[in-house]
């Protein structure tokens, strides 16, 4: 009697209330260790991450949707594995660059919105709805045909957030958003990520970015070293950049 093959393995069905969990990750650039020793759980709304230069904040930033995966332990998202289910993780967590130069592909303002829709297999009348509405959200209507590298600094971090929005995802992860721009630019886009839906995590040296926030987490050395409200966490940060 001939045996039956097993059939492809059913991928783990996503639970949304597990948010985003570390479990004994650290990570390592070759012979240099970047982190050590994570367990967390990211659940809250709006979750801040704040340390030195060089403390480790964009390498755990890049874990939680796969650009970097762990040396060791498990980057988890919805209960799904950064390291065997990247796809659907993509999808469910966007990236928000320091520089939108690095994140910014295509010739044209409207291109480069559509491009991760397109990736997507979104239909084409679909697909310029949603491109519309984002770009009128963000103030880039008038400049969906001009080329996205004459775009302003300011102009380019929000063609930056809106090729991420578009793609709707669940939660989406800054890498120091504010960091290239001036100020009246910079508050803008504190404007935009304190009203959005989605759950985020900011990492950023702009410590008054971290008003209103859920949580805050301070980095240093490769480890979590506090995780409490704004105000203690900046406070425990303050005091161990004081004792430098």
């Amino acid at each position: 009697m001939r045996r039956r093959r097993p059939g492809p393995r059913a991928e783990p069905a996503a639970d949304p209330a597990r948010g985003i969990e570390l479990r004994g990750v650290g990570h390592s650039y070759g012979e240099r260790t970047v982190l050590a020793g994570l367990d967390l759980q990211l659940t809250e709304h709006r979750i801040g991450v704040i340390g030195a230069n060089g403390s480790g904040k964009s390498t755990f930033a890049r874990l939680l949707n796969g650009l970097v995966q762990p040396s060791a332990g498990q980057v988890l998202v919805d209960g799904l594995d950064t390291a065997t289910q990247l796809r659907a993780v993509r999808r469910r967590v966007g990236f928000v660059f320091q520089d939108p130069d690095a994140q910014i592909v295509h010739p044209t303002v409207a291109e480069d919105v559509a491009y991760g829709l397109e990736n997507q297999g979104v239909p084409p009348a679909e697909r310029a709805e949603r491109v519309a509405a984002v770009l009128e959200r963000y103030g880039l209507a008038g400049h969906a045909d001009h080329p996205a590298h004459l775009l302003s600094g300011g102009q380019k971090q929000l063609l930056a957030i809106a090729g991420v929005l578009v793609m709707r995802p669940a939660r989406i992860v800054f890498d120091e958003p504010t960091t290239l721009l001036d100020l009246v630019n910079a508050r803008r886009v504190a404007q935009v990520v304190a009203e959005l839906q989605q759950q985020v995590v900011v990492v950023t040296h702009q410590l008054d970015l971290l008003d209103g926030f859920d949580r805050v987490l301070v980095v240093d050395c490769g480890r979590v070293v506090a995780d409490d409200a704004p105000a203690p966490a900046v406070a425990a940060y303050l005091a161990l950049m004081a004792g430098r």
